[in-house]
């Protein structure tokens, strides 16, 4: 039984021999005339294996979702609704849901991105060194989670690594980010970076675009739009100190926007 490997093999010595001045003709001929033989296989027997569980559908998911969020009437029983959800895959892999923190009928909701290892840890949004931040820049401006301030993300766990959300997981969790302004109805609308903003508004222009200008948030569901405006988000401070003054500059847009729609704000200690 030959394989193609050893006929190539076997042409090559004859041709060899024949350059080396040896009378190869009888070789030649037996080899031509020996009967080539198909080679046989055997086939094995196919191992059994146990069937594999069945991945909900996305679309599933993001139904199951979409019928959960709009099934609350409350932030409450949001936050519920969201720890009874299965439907997104980061949800296996994180400590806790960060959902929101702050007061829950407040007049400006602040929506950040995907929470990362301090959130993941303590179960609330911004409580890192971003975090921080954020809290003395809304200071300077009135606001505070203890009297007129809500703040919340548009991923509930963190990401692996804090590697960047897919889309999927994205679209898993809008239904119940939607829901939340729907419940709260802000008076203003205020998303932290890039991701919050493109998530949120359906635009795809860069964070530096769409900040220090004012907009609006509108979705079907609401017989209004909701006032909205685009702010640097603390983290990307922290990495660029030198753009502290366009972000100063968000925050007094924030603050003539907030004086005209009459929100009451904390006097700055």
């Amino acid at each position: 039984m030959e394989t193609n490997a050893g006929q190539s093999a076997a042409r090559a010595l004859l041709a060899f021999w024949r350059a080396a001045g040896v009378d190869m003709d009888m070789a030649e001929a037996v080899y031509a005339a020996a009967p080539s033989q198909p080679v046989e296989t055997v086939a094995r027997p196919k191992r059994a294996s146990a069937p594999r569980p069945l991945r909900p559908r996305a679309d599933t998911s993001l139904e199951a979702a979409r019928s959960a969020a709009q099934a609350a009437n409350s932030v409450a029983e949001l936050r519920a609704a969201l720890e009874n959800f299965e439907g997104c895959a980061l949800k296996r892999t994180a400590r806790n849901t960060v959902f929101v923190d702050g007061v829950e009928n407040a007049p400006v909701l602040l929506i950040g991105e995907a929470p990362g290892k301090d959130e993941d840890q303590a179960g609330k949004p911004f409580v890192g060194r971003s975090g921080q931040l954020l809290d003395r820049m809304l200071e300077q401006i009135g606001l505070n989670r203890r009297s007129n301030l809500l703040i919340s993300n548009t991923i509930y766990w963190r990401p692996p690594g804090n590697r960047d959300p897919t889309q999927g997981e994205i679209a898993a969790c809008l239904p119940f980010a939607e829901r939340l302004v729907e419940i709260v109805q802000p008076k203003l609308l205020i998303l932290a970076g890039k991701s919050a903003a493109h998530t949120m508004l359906k635009r795809v222009d860069g964070v530096l675009k769409l900040r220090g200008r004012k907009l609006q948030y509108s979705r079907d569901e609401f017989p209004l739009p909701v006032n909205a405006m685009v702010m640097l988000h603390p983290a990307y401070l922290l990495r660029q100190p030198q753009q502290k003054r366009l972000a100063w500059n968000d925050l007094l847009l924030a603050e003539t926007w907030l004086d005209e729609l009459g929100v009451e704000r904390a006097p700055h200690s």
